[in-house]
């Protein structure tokens, strides 16, 4: 897992709609990648143009959620732009919670 150090979130009217699309609040998406840490991997097959990572938490309501973000450097300081965002299917869930409860053993 991996900690990205953020000064805040970068929202427009394009990755909002999407993320909204998919049932997901900016609130939500917000509280999966500043709480935690989440699972967090980058998403090397979609990083031809920018750096992007895939996170996987869980809402304020405790459902489990994918996250899809890049970070953006602005004046210095790092930005979290959101890119998609859904709930995951209880399969996913279940080989998540499986790979979790291995990677402890």
């Amino acid at each position: 897992m991996r900690r990205i150090a953020f000064a805040g979130f970068e929202w427009d009217t394009g990755n909002h709609a999407k993320c909204l699309k998919h049932g997901l609040r900016p609130e939500e998406i917000e509280h999966i990648l500043s709480s935690g840490p989440p699972f967090m991997a980058p998403d090397v097959r979609n990083s031809a143009v920018e750096p992007r990572y895939i996170a996987v938490g869980r809402t304020p309501a405790g459902r489990y959620a994918f996250v899809v973000f890049t970070p953006r450097r602005r004046a210095g300081v790092v930005f979290l732009r959101p890119i998609s965002a859904r709930f995951m299917h209880r399969k996913e869930i279940n080989q998540y919670e499986k790979a979790i409860a291995d990677a402890e053993e």
